[in-house]
């Protein structure tokens, strides 16, 4: 057996297309085009890289894109007084802040400054709550990204055994309540799961982010499963790999993401589609904002 690739570059291309015709549909229609703004600190390489990638997918599909550059030492402060202003901006839909932040700020701080009408990245504790009652706005975009590519290739989760490995806020926890939502089976693994590969073995399919390069096995894998690797790690030699030791399990795998290739093209679509959503969501004439909306609940109750 040889695992079928999933093309996650065709797929986010498919999906940046749609947001192309979706953000031509506001215009004709009179509306304002969806604006993103992007707040990076410091000077991290590889933040710099995600971030030109970001504005450049923007630019591709009609977003407009407004980046705010802040030194490593900024203060805390500053970099929230511009989010509250962000937050009141009409031409801005949606508000990322690059991560890592410096290790000075308190990052829950920062992220949950964020409106939650804005929160496109999918942090705010409203839309992290919605992920366990069913009322998310914006899903996180990586697992949003990883659903895509599932139902890209007609991959059914109703009644799967789903095992994911890594237990991350931003990816792991999102991932398995995302899956629950499916009707799936899940069970999720980190960094202090004895004998991994006693659950690994079980999954029909297996969504690894744990962040160590070549963690997964092919004796780990049961064959014909389906394994997505969100994982992408630099090793010595400069070469990219997931957690996934892809050469070996490609073989017995049924479907197999490539790293770099895969999961990754899709976060940032996914990213994209968010925004474009809290365009539409603005500009609708019965546009209630999430809190406003939350705290009329919370009174009826």
């Amino acid at each position: 057996m040889t695992a079928k690739l999933i093309d996650g570059v065709a797929v986010a291309q498919k999906i940046r297309d749609e947001c192309r015709e979706r953000v031509q549909r506001i215009i004709a229609q009179g509306g304002t085009p969806p604006g993103l703004a992007v707040i990076i600190v410091g000077s991290d390489p590889a933040s710099q890289i995600y971030v030109r990638n970001k504005i450049r997918a923007c630019a591709n599909v009609g977003i407009k894109s407004f980046r705010f550059d802040y030194p490593a030492d900024v203060s805390q402060d500053t970099v929230i007084d511009q989010i509250m202003q962000l937050n009141d901006d009409p031409a801005v839909h949606g508000i990322l802040v690059q991560l890592p932040l410096p290790p000075t700020f308190d990052m829950s701080r920062i992220l949950h400054s964020i409106s939650a009408d804005k929160d496109v990245d999918g942090f705010h504790l409203y839309n992290v709550g919605g992920l366990v009652v069913g009322g998310t706005v914006f899903p996180p975009c990586t697992p949003y990204g990883v659903l895509k590519l599932l139902e890209h290739e007609h991959i059914t989760l109703e009644g799967k055994n789903v095992v994911v490995v890594g237990a991350s806020n931003i990816v792991g926890k999102p991932m398995a309540l995302m899956l629950m939502q499916h009707e799936a089976t899940v069970c999720i693994c980190h960094a202090k799961t004895r004998d991994l590969a006693q659950f690994t073995i079980l999954a029909d399919i297996l969504v690894v982010a744990a962040g160590y390069p070549n963690l997964i096995q092919p004796e780990m894998v049961r064959t014909g499963a389906v394994v997505i690797d969100v994982g992408i790690n630099r090793l010595s030699d400069g070469q990219l790999v997931g957690d996934v030791n892809f050469a070996g399990v490609v073989a017995k795998a049924s479907y197999i993401t490539p790293v770099p290739g895969g999961v990754g093209p899709m976060t940032v679509s996914m990213l994209l589609v968010n925004t474009i959503t809290s365009c539409e969501r603005w500009q609708q004439q019965n546009f209630v904002p999430i809190v406003k909306k939350f705290s009329s609940a919370r009174a009826a109750t």
